[in-house]
């Protein structure tokens, strides 16, 4: 449903009929799935272009797009080292052929749930050099572990495993728009099938960022995380907030 949101040509046509339910019951998650991946690629090219990082690990990549991080990364510094990581066999049949990146650098795929960060930092490091800074990209995924504790033990575990230096961009459905019609989305989702997701408030989000630095403008919408300059003003509030923090 995501890929379908966003514009692209890799879903089934379940996926667009539960996607339109989706959308009909909840507008908006349209708005949220755009300016997510646009945020995706602003906080990659900030990463690469201001603050030199050569390594990215991205957490429930989803589906490829377009301006997927390794593309965005390696236009900035060909050299970049990319690991994807996703639970859904399916992107795994998309990643192996969509996901090449430039020679010069590397480009690798994880098959495995953000639940096991053991596992998705054993297979990350065949590629990735973790004494060297890292960004850590967890973009639309925290929401999918329901238990409070757990998904902060989960995000505490992957950053301690960072050098000095990294970065954690994350980026989570809020409710601040419109929870109840959220709420609905969510229930139309699960019931045909898909994984249960909770919303965070942008003040449980900034507990994620505990211990590290947080760039500014902080947690924010999604939408005006470092928007791009625009002469009609600021971008519209989104359900979802975004936030980058530096590993001290």
């Amino acid at each position: 449903m995501w890929n379908y949101w966003v514009g692209g040509k890799d879903y089934y046509e379940i996926d667009k009929q539960v996607g339109d339910q989706v959308a009909a019951a909840y507008p908006g998650v349209g708005d949220v799935a755009r300016h997510s991946r646009a945020a995706l690629g602003r906080v990659v090219r900030h990463l690469a272009e201001a603050e030199g990082v050569r390594q990215f690990l991205d957490v429930g990549t989803g589906l490829p797009t377009h301006d997927n991080t390794h593309e965005v990364a390696q236009r900035i510094a060909p050299e970049t080292r990319v690991v994807y990581v996703d639970n859904d066999p399916l992107v795994l049949v998309h990643a192996r052929a969509l996901l090449v990146g430039r020679p010069e650098g590397r480009t690798d795929y994880v098959e495995c749930d953000v639940r096991d960060p053991e596992r998705i930092l054993a297979e990350a490091a065949r590629t990735l050099d973790f004494a060297a800074p890292v960004g850590l990209i967890m973009f639309g995924i925290m929401g999918n572990v329901v238990d409070d504790a757990e998904a902060t033990a989960i995000v505490r575990r992957l950053v301690d495993a960072l050098a000095p230096g990294s970065f954690l961009a994350l980026n989570d459905g809020t409710g601040s728009v419109d929870r109840k019609a959220r709420e609905e989305a969510v229930k139309i989702a699960v019931e045909q099938g898909s994984t249960p997701y909770v919303d965070r408030s942008p003040e449980e989000l900034a507990g994620f960022f505990e211990g590290l630095e947080l760039l500014e403008p902080g947690i924010v919408p999604t939408s005006r995380w470092r928007p791009d300059p625009s002469p009609f003003g600021p971008p519209p509030e989104v359900d979802a907030a975004c936030g980058v923090g530096r590993k001290p």
